[in-house]
Order: C-alpha cells, then structure tokens, then sequence
C-alpha cells in the first residue's frame, strides 16, 4: 500500500503548546502502554506499519516541518517537501510526481491520500487497505472514504452516495452546511468528507499536466512558487464523474480544538500540575518545570508552553485562532532533525536558548554574519568544531562563536547546551550552512 500523509497547519488552534513549526500532530500528548508519550503522526505511522508492514508512506509537508517529522519517525522516512504552502491539489501532486519519479512507484499503482492528524483505531487503516485495493479495480478513477455522521457537523463537507451500499457510486457533493441543513443531509443519507482518497498515480499525474505545464518533479518542485492555490477537492474531486465513495463507521475524531483534543485524552493532567476534588472536566497540559494548581473549575482546559499560558472554557477554545494571530514573538520551542531547541529568554539584544541533542546527531555546519554566540555545556559530552578546529566538550565547558565563524557541535551522549545569541539583529534567517570536510 502506498500511502501519502498530508502534514500542514499553522499552528494556531491548540496555542500554546503549537506553533508555526510544531503543529498539532507533533504534540506527544497520547499515552503509551509503557508509559511515554506519542504524538498523533507518530500514532498514525505506527499503525500504518502494523496494518501493513511493507507499507510505503510519503509525508507531504512544507519544509518548515522536515526536521520535527525527522526527530519523530527518524531520517528513513520518504519526504515530499513543498517549497511553500499552495493548498492541496499542488501538495498532492508534487508527492504523486515524486512517488513515481524519485520513489519508481508504477503508474498503474495505488495509492491513498489522508491527514496526518485523525484519531482512529485500527479499523481505519484496514479501511485504508480496502480503500487502496477498489481503487486497483479500475472501477472508479477516484475513491473516496465517506466517514458515517455521528451528529450534524457545520464543521465538514458532506458526500451524498447514490445507495447504503458499503461501496456506492457518488451522487453530489455539499459544502460545509448550518445545522439544519446538515440535519437534511444525514436523513439523505450524506456522510462526512474526512478529506481521505485513493487512485492510480497516472490518474493524479495527468489531471496535474493538464492544468499544469511540467515535465517531472524535479520541474514541478523548481516551478512550485509559481502554482495557483486550489484545494484538491474543487481542482478534481467535484469535477471526477467516474467516482466512488466507500463507507466508514468506525472511530475518526478531528482533534483540532483544545476541547476535541481533551476527549481523546486518556488522563486529566500531562506534566507538573494538580487538581483540586471540586474540579470538573477539566485538563492541564504543562510542558513547563513550574507547578501548576487549578481549584474549584469546571469545563476548563489549561496549557502552558514556552510559547505562552491558554486557560479557557473548553467550549470557547475553539475561537483562539484570532487572538493567537496578535502574538508576535519568535518560535519558543521546536524539534529539531537532532534533538529540540527552548528560548528561555529574550532581550533587545540577545536570546537565550537551551539546546538538547540526542546522542550520535549533529547540528549542520553553519556561520551567522550578525551576532555571537557562547555554548555553555550543562550535560554530557561530543565534541565541537570551531572553523575546522575540533575539541571535545563536556558539562561545565564554554565554548566562544565569533559572528562569522563556521561551527557545530557533535553529541556522542545526549547533550544540553546554554546558547546566548549577542547581536543587535538576531534572526533565524542569519545563518548559511557548509558542507563539513572530513
């Protein structure tokens, strides 16, 4: 089964625990039978690979996110990386070129388009299966999953089938609907649009060269600034005659509010916090070392990051997106391809960083013209390289980066850093990178 994940967002309905680099689906707050921590992609992937082992999965994702999907699954994973956001029909078609011209998967191959972020069971990806398996038959160029309502949602589009069969060919699409007509819809017999898809890569591929001029990926990808924003479904879905749709009843939840995301949640508090008796439905999610009391509160979620503090009502959680959008400040947290990365503290003219990278990675070599910085190691050991200069570094050592000098730092155990960044003009995009020489 070949499968492409789509991994976007903008990080800002579950502030402050996601940002622009760490969406929702990077957030570990789903317990494991060991007791650790998983996040949504590493829940979705992982059991994509239990459903089916030999599995290829494609994450198409803009580049901002590679290095955070790099920390969480490792770097084996296949990576359709879009230059910038243009809505979905250019991702998918980007990673569908790439599927057959880097990743040599067969245009007569199926292959299955879905979120990253949904919260299902087991049944979903054997649904997956199927799906990509009615797609091989040749008896529809697309196949659709139609998720069964469990109540009438403004929140999702609805597909209207022909017949109650398991599989049925499709007879209208309905946008996002009020209440009421949502209501309408399910006595029709509507199901919900979960955005879940599957077709032959030659199908994808030519309604991609028919309303875009390009020889391969490599042309597409070099091309992709230049692509109108249209979302897949208004691109083909709507336009596609020959088309299925095939019913799914199991658990999916859309887990992209504080008060979804706290249902699907397997305890009340995550972190450093207490509750008091006379709480009520209430979560505390504390990504911070400081301890947390909440007393006397019902239907509140509370959540604290390096980004910020959210204590809201959890019905009212859901319209944080145009207060967030006012918050000007640097990313405070994010994962790295070698570890993570928390500002501690920021003035007009420095910034303070805590750095951990697990054991055997590395950070790129790099120089930044406009400022200086000083590592302060408080754990572990590596070795650093300072212009070429190689010595090792341990808790307790200091380390002087003058503006304009190449560096990095090599981890042999896992290693935490004090970074002070000195400048006038610090920015994440003063930094070019080298090849090392070894």
């Amino acid at each position: 089964m070949n499968i492409i994940l789509l991994s976007g967002g903008s990080g800002k309905r579950l502030w402050p625990l996601s940002n622009d680099i760490r969406s929702k689906q990077f957030l570990k707050l789903f317990k494991k039978s060991d007791g650790s921590y998983e996040s949504m992609l590493q829940r979705v992937y992982s059991a994509i690979k239990r459903v089916d082992s030999d599995a290829i999965v494609t994450i198409a994702t803009s580049k901002n996110q590679v290095s955070a999907i790099n920390n969480q699954l490792g770097s084996e994973v296949n990576i359709s990386i879009e230059p910038c956001r243009k809505d979905t029909f250019p991702a998918i078609a980007l990673a569908t070129a790439y599927l057959h011209d880097v990743k040599n998967v067969d245009l007569n191959e199926a292959v299955v388009v879905c979120p990253v972020d949904p919260y299902v069971d087991d049944d979903y990806f054997e649904a997956l299966n199927k799906l990509c398996k009615q797609a091989e038959k040749d008896d529809a160029n697309l196949v659709l999953m139609g998720i069964e309502p469990t109540y009438p949602s403004e929140k999702y589009g609805y597909i209207v089938p022909v017949d109650k069969k398991d599989t049925s060919e499709v007879s209208m699409f309905k946008e996002k609907p009020k209440i009421e007509k949502a209501m309408s819809y399910i006595k029709q017999g509507a199901l919900w649009n979960g955005g879940v898809f599957a077709y032959k890569l030659k199908y994808v591929l030519g309604k991609a060269h028919e309303l875009i001029d390009f020889k391969d990926y490599y042309d597409l990808f070099a091309k992709y600034e230049t692509l109108n924003k249209i979302s897949f479904d208004y691109a083909v879905v709507e336009k596609e005659q020959k088309i299925q749709v095939m019913r799914f009843s199991g658990k999916w939840k859309d887990l992209g509010t504080w008060n979804t995301l706290t249902e699907a949640m397997e305890e009340h508090i995550i972190g450093k916090a207490m509750l008091g008796s006379n709480c009520s439905n209430v979560h505390i999610i504390n990504e911070t070392n400081i301890p947390m009391l909440a007393m006397g509160l019902e239907n509140v979620v509370i959540s604290a990051g390096p980004d910020g503090i959210l204590i809201s009502d959890k019905g009212e959680s859901s319209f944080i997106k145009p207060y967030v959008e006012r918050i000007i400040q640097p990313t405070m947290f994010a994962e790295k391809s070698w570890g993570s990365y928390k500002v501690i503290d920021i003035t007009p003219e420095s910034m303070t960083i805590k750095i951990t990278l697990n054991a055997g990675t590395s950070m790129n070599y790099h120089s930044h013209q406009k400022r200086n910085e000083v590592w302060v190691a408080i754990l572990g050991k590596g070795k650093t390289i300072v212009d070429g200069m190689e010595q090792p570094i341990k808790a307790g050592d200091i380390i002087t980066i003058e503006a304009g000098c190449r560096h990095t730092v090599i981890a042999e155990t896992e290693l935490q850093l004090i970074e002070v960044q000195l400048g006038k003009d610090i920015s994440a995009d003063d930094k070019q990178t080298f090849r090392l020489e070894k």
